[in-house]
């Protein structure tokens, strides 16, 4: 089996916006989807850590994208390995048209964890480290990797909203591609009539669950350049923050 995996996809037109070009949540979904298949079909997919008490949780992920897939449009999706460490793997993906030009690449950081605990666990406990044998150290992929996204204590407070039944996933907290959703509802879609957005980075920092309320904190830190802070607050009145995003957006 190829160490590289490609899965074909099709953009559905209810998977696009008003511009007829692909909702960057939902693209973001077939690129953990690819991940899923990619590890599934070698061994260390989560049909089979379900089995044993493990998980995959996702840590980071940016997207950067010259052009969004359009409406009926066909589309792939290659994803591989780039390392593995002891708790965290990095995988890559290649989004690309079915003529062969690409659309743009992802980067994502990984982590395995105890689902009974829910603490970080070896990688390389897997079928004896088994995961080695499929890394591909040298296919390119020519975006900058996952930044650490840093905000003063200055940025302006945008909204707060309930977390309710569709943003939980099967891991019972919220969907990592439901904070990517309400995030770029921030920007209302007159913004999005001038600005195409070219890269998104999200580090995920806690999880947030059903009664949860998620507050949201925006900062411009560069011309076309913002950052988003999520910070939870818990019925028990513990507020704690959620994750931190990155956007960067172009004029048309």
């Amino acid at each position: 089996m190829d160490k590289i995996g490609k899965y074909e996809f099709v953009a559905e037109p209810f998977h696009c916006d008003f511009s007829g070009r692909m909702f960057l949540g939902h693209l973001g979904n077939q690129m953990l989807n690819a991940a899923d298949f990619h590890s599934t079909d070698r061994g260390f997919g989560m049909k089979y850590l379900m089995t044993i008490n493990r998980s995959w949780v996702l840590s980071r992920l940016a997207i950067e994208m010259m052009e969004m897939p359009g409406q009926h449009e066909h589309y792939t999706v290659e994803t591989w390995v780039e390392s593995a460490m002891k708790f965290f793997t990095n995988r890559n993906f290649c989004v690309a048209a079915g003529d062969g030009r690409i659309f743009g690449y992802g980067r994502s950081i990984w982590a395995m964890i105890d689902t009974e605990t829910r603490q970080p666990t070896d990688i390389y406990s897997i079928d004896n480290g088994a995961i080695d044998k499929w890394i591909v150290a040298d296919k390119p992929c020519p975006i900058e990797k996952n930044s650490r996204v840093k905000m003063s204590e200055n940025a302006d407070f945008m909204r707060c909203i309930d977390i309710n039944y569709n943003d939980i996933d099967i891991n019972g907290h919220v969907n990592s591609v439901k904070y990517i959703e309400h995030v770029l509802d921030l920007w209302d879609i007159a913004w999005y009539r001038e600005h195409r957005l070219k890269r998104f980075e999200i580090a995920y920092v806690a999880e947030a669950h059903e009664g949860d309320k998620l507050s949201f904190y925006r900062e411009q830190t560069a011309e076309n350049e913002c950052c988003v802070r999520l910070v939870k607050s818990e019925p028990t009145g513990i507020n704690a923050e959620v994750c931190r995003c990155k956007l960067v957006f172009v004029n048309h």
